[in-house]
């Protein structure tokens, strides 16, 4: 028998556009109460209002999920407004190409910092509160390129290698807590942060995946019977040639 999803709570990070909003809408639909986090005010705000038309309950904090005091703060502030989490979406990232020498150090590091600290604050910061429920979802959205390397792709690979391997060994902690934790790993998707990075293609992007597309999959994922749970999946493009 699939899970009723009404009258949750879900928490998205990098939810003001792309994944992260296709999301937080799905799960709007479904009747879940949706908590945004992301940088930038103006988006979310843009968001929130477009989510309320679903009669849920929707609360926002701009924040820096790399900065752990930040992290924190959010998920505080989302608690006051919308009560305890039952759902974790941690989908906030950046994407930059360039070979171990030409990427400025600097840069290298900002990417491990959000895909793979920003998902660890996050995750620290709202776990207790699935602990104590006794139940929860988190799922962290990874990558095809956290299977497989590729030149020019060291910073984006390994921090989504390791939002894998950080979904995997937190999953063997808390599943006797009744949470269960999944990694995604899909390929390109057409959104701004793909679109940049030079990844899509104007005349192929029918051809690709879109945003709702993996947010029907969260959907149907978190709508499973409880005694089960999806460790990984990874998703890709039918024809995208």
């Amino acid at each position: 028998m699939t899970q009723t999803l009404a009258g949750k709570t879900a928490i998205i990070t990098g939810a003001a556009r792309g994944i992260g909003r296709a999301v937080a809408e799905a799960l709007a639909k479904e009747g879940v109460h949706v908590g945004l986090i992301a940088r930038t005010e103006s988006h979310l705000q843009q968001a929130a209002e477009a989510l309320k038309a679903y009669n849920v309950n929707v609360a926002y904090v701009a924040a820096d999920v790399s900065n752990i005091d930040a992290a924190n703060e959010a998920i505080a502030t989302l608690k006051e407004q919308l009560g305890d989490a039952d759902i974790l979406i941690n989908n906030a990232g950046i994407c930059e190409f360039g070979t171990v020498l030409d990427m400025d150090p600097q840069r290298w590091k900002e990417i491990i910092d959000v895909n793979l600290f920003g998902t660890y604050n996050i995750t620290r910061a709202v776990l207790p509160q699935l602990i104590e429920k006794n139940a929860g979802d988190i799922i962290n959205i990874s990558s095809t390129s956290g299977l497989s390397g590729a030149g020019t792709s060291s910073a984006y690979s390994a921090s989504k290698f390791a939002v894998i391997g950080f979904s995997e060994s937190l999953a063997q902690e808390v599943r006797r807590n009744n949470i269960r934790v999944s990694a995604l790993a899909p390929s390109t998707i057409v959104t701004e942060l793909a679109t940049y990075a030079n990844l899509v293609n104007d005349d192929k992007k029918e051809q690709m995946m879109h945003p709702a597309d993996l947010a029907q999959y969260i959907v149907a994922q978190l709508q499973l019977p409880q005694r089960m749970y999806v460790k990984m999946a990874s998703f890709v493009n039918t024809n995208p040639f």
